[in-house]
C-alpha cells in the first residue's frame, strides 16, 4: 500500500524557507481563545495586536472581543492592512495582548517579540508538535515556558492559501498562552466548539492562491 503523503493530512506543514507560510486560521479557533481569555480578563476594554494579519480571518473575530485591534503583515494580501515587518528592529507601541498564527519557521522570534511588546500576555496557535524538540526546549521553553497550553480536541483544518469550511487534517493544533507572572504551565483542553463558535459569513473572505463548559 502506498503512503498518503499529502501535506493536507500529514502531521506537518511543509513550506520552503522563503515561504510566507500562508495557512489562514479558521475564525472559530480564534474565538475559542478569546472565550478562554474573557473568563479572567475584561478584554472588551483592551487592545490586541495581530502582526501576521494575512487576509483578516483572525482580525475579524479579535475585533468581536477586543476594544481595538492593531493589524499588519509583512506581505500585502489585499485586505488593506499596513505592510510592516513585525520582527524589524525598533520600538512598537505596547498593546495589552498579542495574538497570532506566526510563520512556523519564525515562531520563536514572534514569541520573543510579542513578549517584549505586550502588557498582559500573548498567544500563538501552533502545531502541537511545536512543543517537541530539544533545541526549542533549550532556547525557549526552559527559559520562558507558556502559562497555558490549550489543546484543541477537535481538528483545526488549515488550508494553504485559502480559508474553507471543508477538509480534513492529521495535524493537531494548540494555543500557547503566556500571561505575565503566571507559572507554571497549565494544560487545558478545548472541548469541541466549532459548531458553537462558527458565525455566518466566516468563510466569505476567501482567496484562491460565553460558552460554558468549553475548557476542561
Amino acid at each position: 500500500m502506498s503512503q498518503n503523503r499529502s501535506t493536507a493530512v500529514m502531521q506537518r506543514r511543509v513550506e520552503a524557507h522563503d515561504s510566507l507560510d500562508d495557512f489562514p486560521t479558521p475564525p472559530w479557533a480564534t474565538r475559542a481563545l478569546c472565550e478562554f481569555l474573557a473568563q479572567d480578563y475584561d478584554i472588551g476594554e483592551m487592545s490586541v495586536r495581530e502582526p501576521a494579519a494575512n487576509r483578516g480571518h483572525m482580525v475579524k473575530p479579535l475585533a468581536e472581543y477586543f476594544a481595538t485591534v492593531d493589524a499588519g503583515d509583512v506581505h500585502d494580501y489585499g485586505a488593506g492592512y499596513p505592510i510592516r515587518d513585525y520582527l524589524f528592529p525598533g520600538d512598537l507601541e505596547l498593546v495589552d495582548f498579542t495574538i497570532t498564527n506566526p510563520p512556523f519557521r519564525l515562531a520563536e522570534q514572534f514569541i520573543e517579540r510579542a513578549g517584549q511588546t505586550s502588557r498582559i500576555g500573548f498567544a500563538v496557535i501552533v502545531r502541537a508538535a511545536f512543543l517537541e524538540g530539544q533545541g526549542r526546549h533549550e532556547r525557549l521553553f526552559s527559559k520562558n515556558p507558556p502559562s497555558y497550553v490549550l489543546q484543541f480536541t477537535e481538528r483545526v483544518v488549515m488550508h494553504k492559501g485559502r480559508l474553507a469550511p471543508e477538509g480534513s487534517t492529521a495535524t493537531a493544533y494548540a494555543w500557547l498562552v503566556w500571561i505575565d507572572g503566571e507559572t507554571p504551565t497549565k494544560l487545558r483542553w478545548i472541548a469541541p466548539c466549532r459548531k458553537l463558535l462558527e458565525r455566518p459569513g466566516d468563510y466569505d473572505l476567501t482567496a484562491d492562491s460565553d460558552d460554558e463548559g468549553m475548557f476542561a
